[in-house]
């Protein structure tokens, strides 16, 4: 049971995300002439979506990058727990994946806050 919960909320998650990024990205159907409506008024009422994937983008970002700034270094603590001599050769690598790691978060905060401040 376990071995597929993992799997299955990872597709919920997917498909949660790609739904919510249709529906803010539909556009209603209506002939080029009398399609009247503005950029501005089409961010006015489309802000509740745009404002939901923002807050998703970051939290998911947030989510994954604690995940695996976790996984790494709790396997950079276990090599050195295992060969004490090899910490100064794991602390480098270590510290510079942790970078990388939390560098995809802020790319993250940035989309998220381009795609707030677009609106507001």
């Amino acid at each position: 049971m376990t071995r597929y919960l993992k799997p299955a909320l990872s597709l919920l998650a997917f498909f949660a995300v790609v739904g919510i990024a249709s529906i803010a990205s539909a556009q209603p159907a209506a002939p080029a002439a009398a399609y009247t409506m503005d950029k501005a008024t089409g961010l006015a009422t489309n802000y509740g979506w745009i404002a939901l994937g923002a807050g998703l983008c970051i939290g998911l970002a947030a989510l994954g990058g604690s995940i695996g700034q976790g996984r790494a270094a709790s396997a950079a603590l276990e090599g050195i727990a295992r060969n004490p001599g090899a910490a100064k050769q794991v602390n480098g690598p270590m510290i510079l994946g942790l970078a990388l790691i939390e560098s995809l978060v802020i790319y993250a905060l940035i989309i998220s806050l381009l795609l707030v401040l677009k609106v507001g």
